[in-house]
């Protein structure tokens, strides 16, 4: 056995790239020369320092159980998941810890499960919406020992099998596979049927699924008549896996569908064309960009990032028009109210309602006690909610400083909330694996929909508010009745390749996009469903 330090030093970047460290891991890079390195990144696993570490861990708890007890005989199926990481590096081993007087067999019906991280949290750092993806992608991807859950043979999480009339009738699911890593994002044209898709391998794509519906035509077709749109500025063609500061982290078409937006961890937006020409670059963030929008009017365009800044572009010119630097730290979310007035949210638990022209936020909410992230505004209801890592949801007026709601259904952190286009409904997607409908007018919770079995990453109504889709980190993607909270349709696939990250509807409801962490978009036909039930 061996390997050398550039080796370890490859293994470290990847788990720092992976956890979504970003600096870190470019300054790693650049100081451990590993753009110099010829190590064929295409075959190192995702989460290969995890999975070595867990392994390390099992072998040192065999070790000190030997030591401990001179006559013992490890078990096939016995349980060692009892040692920490820091026990095993202890100066002295906690060899006690692991003495027993009378060796038994232990039952069979106990499994051993590597313990994992939470998934939006690593030894108390924060990560960022994007940087939870990406540790999320790593994180399953560490799993040697998972079972594979196809849809023939699913259960959901209270161990109802999901019957076969539920599954997606294998002509209704289409797989597009271009991208070379993680597809973070993936939004649908509002006119045409056009998708637009965000990945780690530096590129957006625009996808022309005109016929997709038809089971006949090959993927390869799609694939081949896509756009692609690089964000290699310096014109260098980089490897997939190799130190990258150009993610692709955030989609948004203007309301006339001409105009794509795009936001990258190096710190820039971009605007393209519906035919993937660069119209211009959008350049005064000082590091990534978390999120960015066109207003209704589609004359500005708002970004957040991680240098703690929001600002609005002129889209017609290309320039900037007013930066605010009211947060304390990362920004991570923001939302148009009027079309000069909007709201943004932070790691530093606050929302601001800034306006153009103005020095300081009109307003601040200062209610969440963890980092927010997530802020959607209903033009309906004129409410603003919001969602954090303190596991709550909390409903604001423009006229006051405190939560009309402050909704703490959830058992674990809310990642993304939605509006109903309709209005005056919610939905939240959660790590406690549901996803939960909120009616505003009445306030109160309206349904949990829970059969998910991993952290719920993302929701989406359909544009006419009757349904909504869940896409989950078990590569699970439920179509639910928003009446009766009835599960319509579920496609779940094999979760060692990877999980859910983004679910959008196109703009007639009839076909479902999802983008995954193994760089796949699974496209889902779902005229049956309405052609059902209608």
């Amino acid at each position: 056995m061996s390997f050398s330090s550039n080796e370890l030093n490859y293994i470290v970047w990847r788990y720092l790239s992976e956890s979504g460290f970003e600096h870190s891991a470019y300054v790693f890079a650049m100081e451990s020369n590993l753009r110099d390195s010829d190590i064929d990144c295409t075959e190192v696993a995702s989460g290969a320092l995890v999975m070595m570490v867990q392994r390390g861990l099992f072998y040192a708890e065999a070790e000190f159980r030997a030591m401990a007890n001179p006559d013992y005989t490890p078990l096939l199926d016995e349980k060692t998941d009892t040692l920490g990481l820091i026990e095993a590096v202890m100066t002295e081993p906690p060899i006690s810890k692991f003495r027993i007087t009378q060796p038994a067999p232990i039952s069979n019906s106990e499994t051993t499960t590597p313990a994992m991280m939470s998934p939006s949290r690593n030894n108390g750092t924060t990560l960022g919406v994007h940087g939870k993806k990406q540790q999320a992608a790593q994180q399953a991807s560490s799993l040697t020992d998972v079972t594979t859950a196809r849809s023939s043979g699913s259960s959901d999480s209270n161990g109802v099998r999901l019957t076969d009339a539920l599954e997606f009738p294998e002509d209704k699911v289409r797989f597009l596979k271009c991208h070379s890593s993680e597809v973070f994002i993936c939004a649908w044209n509002p006119v045409e049927d056009l998708m637009a898709s965000g990945s780690g391998d530096s590129t957006a794509r625009i996808w022309n699924l005109v016929g997709s519906e038809n089971p006949a035509t090959p993927s390869r077709e799609f694939e081949a008549r896509t756009k692609v749109l690089k964000h290699c500025t310096s014109g260098e063609s980089e490897k997939p896996q190799q130190p990258s500061n150009k993610d692709v982290t955030s989609l948004d078409w203007d309301a006339a569908g001409d105009l794509l937006a795009t936001g990258c961890y190096d710190g820039f937006a971009r605007i393209w064309t519906a035919e993937g020409r660069l119209r211009c670059t959008l350049g005064a963030h000082k590091g990534p960009i978390f999120a960015l929008k066109w207003n209704s009017k589609g004359d500005y365009i708002l970004s957040a990032g991680v240098d703690k800044s929001t600002i609005v572009w002129d889209a017609v010119k290309g320039q900037q028009v007013q930066q605010f630097h009211f947060h304390s730290a990362s920004a991570l979310d923001v939302d148009w109210i009027t079309n000069d007035t909007f709201a943004s949210c932070s790691t530093d638990k606050s929302i601001h309602v800034s306006r153009l022209g103005c020095d300081k936020p009109i307003r601040t909410y200062l209610g969440h006690r963890n980092e927010v992230n997530a802020i959607k505004y209903d033009q309906h209801s004129n409410r603003l909610a919001s969602c954090s890592d303190d596991m709550s949801l909390k409903i604001w007026s423009l006229q006051e400083d405190q939560p009309v709601y402050d909704w703490k259904a959830h058992e674990k952190e809310i990642y993304t909330i939605r509006w109903s286009p309709l209005g005056h409904m919610l939905a939240s997607a959660s790590f406690d694996h549901t996803v939960r409908l909120w009616d505003v007018r009445r306030g109160e919770l309206v349904r949990t929909l829970s059969r998910h079995n991993d952290p719920v990453y993302s929701v989406s109504f359909s544009p006419d508010g009757r349904y909504v889709a869940s896409g989950c980190f078990d590569r699970s993607v439920f179509i639910w009745d928003i009446q009766t909270g009835k599960l319509l349709q579920s496609y779940v696939g094999e979760k060692r390749k990877g999980g859910i990250f983004e679910v959008s509807w196109n703009c007639r409801g009839e076909k479902v996009a999802a983008s995954a962490s193994d760089g796949t978009v699974i496209l889902l036909d779902v005229r049956h469903i309405k052609n059902r039930l209608s």
